[in-house]
Parts: C-alpha cells; sequence; structure tokens
C-alpha cells in the first residue's frame, strides 16, 4: 500500500513537470516552440514515458487547460463571483477565464491545441466544455436554484463565445480589453430583460375616448 501510494506521488510529480516543462517552452515560443523531444529533456523524462502519459503534444496542452479550468473552480470557492445579478456574476467568470495565464504565448498555444483537430483530445474538449459550462451557471445564483434549460444553453452559448473571442485575442485580431467588451455584450444580449419595442408599448397604451360626432373626412 505503501509503495503504491509513492508510486503515484512519484507519477504525480513527473506529470506536474512535464507540463511546466511544456508551459515554459510554450511562453518562449507559443505552440510551435513546444516539442515533445524538447518537452522530455526540459521535465527529464525520457521521450516514452512522456508518450505514457501524452499522446500528442495537444493532449498534454489541453490538459495544462483543464487543470488551469480546475483551478478556475477551486479559486471560485475561496473568492466567488462578484456581482449583484446574474449577468454581473457571470461577466466576471469571463474576465477571469481571459486571464488564465499571464503570458499570451503561453495561453496562446493552450487555445491552439483545444481548436486542433486531433482526435486524441475529444474527451478532453468535452470535459473543459463541460466545466466551464458548469462554472457560468454556477455564477448565475448566489444559492442553490436548479438552473433552468435556457440558463445551460445561455451557459453554453457563453462558454462558446468566450472560446471564440480568446481565440481572437491570441491571434491579434483584438486586444483583450476588446475581448472583454465583447463577452460583457454577449452576456448582457442573453441574460439581460429584452427592451420592450416601440409597436409594443404603443399597442398596450390606453385608448384616447372619441368625443364628438365622427367627422366626414369631406372638405367644407
Amino acid at each position: 500500500m505503501v509503495e503504491s501510494s509513492t508510486l503515484a506521488k512519484n507519477q504525480a510529480k513527473r506529470r506536474r513537470r512535464v507540463m511546466s516543462a511544456a508551459m515554459s517552452l510554450a511562453a518562449d515560443g507559443g505552440f510551435e516552440n513546444v516539442q515533445m523531444r524538447d518537452v522530455a529533456a526540459e521535465a527529464d523524462v525520457a521521450l516514452g514515458t512522456l508518450y505514457r502519459y501524452f499522446p500528442s503534444k495537444e493532449y498534454l496542452l489541453v490538459s495544462v487547460l483543464l487543470e488551469l479550468v480546475d483551478g478556475l473552480r477551486v479559486s471560485l470557492e475561496q473568492a466567488p463571483a462578484v456581482g449583484d445579478s446574474p449577468r454581473d456574476r457571470v461577466v466576471d467568470i469571463l474576465r477571469r477565464a481571459v486571464s488564465f495565464h499571464p503570458d499570451r504565448d503561453a495561453f496562446g498555444a493552450l487555445i491552439r491545441a483545444l481548436a486542433s483537430a486531433n482526435p486524441d483530445i475529444a474527451d478532453l474538449v468535452r470535459e473543459i466544455n463541460h466545466k466551464m459550462t458548469t462554472v457560468i451557471v454556477g455564477a448565475m445564483y448566489a444559492d442553490e436554484t436548479e438552473p433552468t434549460a435556457r440558463d445551460l444553453q445561455v451557459a453554453r452559448v457563453l462558454q462558446l463565445t468566450w472560446l471564440s473571442a480568446v481565440f481572437g485575442w491570441i491571434n491579434g485580431v483584438e486586444d483583450q480589453s476588446k475581448v472583454i467588451e465583447d463577452l460583457e455584450t454577449a452576456a448582457s444580449l442573453l441574460m439581460d430583460p429584452p427592451p420592450r419595442s416601440r409597436s409594443a408599448a404603443v399597442s398596450k397604451a390606453p385608448r384616447a375616448k372619441q368625443s364628438g360626432a365622427k367627422t366626414s373626412g369631406v372638405r367644407s
């Protein structure tokens, strides 16, 4: 039992070294700079051992992103989302998710791996999507209120919007402030009460009482 526990701890430490090495290489040159042979050398593990843990570069980087999402969930237990309304709390979550990692090249490598077509990462991508959606739904209510089907749909759309907006940022299409602004706009459009249309307001307005005789419409 003790040997099994020690082995598990050693494997966890080795896995952590590998992830740290991958992020160090990503920070130095982005997605292209992360090569499995270099990761193995940086982490001081055999290349074969590395591939047993992570079958591809994309799998490795998406695994790092999954850990960041889990870290966000833990941080929310210690510092819950801030805001007086569901929309405000969700925006706070999205702001934090934009700043998962302080280095844009490193964060960009994770997002590029997430957006890759590598079938190895399908299960990890589904897990990240599910956990991000769960985090967003959790921010909607300060209590244990059961989310509605629409809440889940809104969270899903916001999660996909977050991914799209961040992808634009890491590719230099938008700066980070514009990404946050777009996410705030998306949250408002999906979660704020819809404004009353002018036609609806007119139709609900009381009709003026008619007085006097009807005019014939013929000029005198």
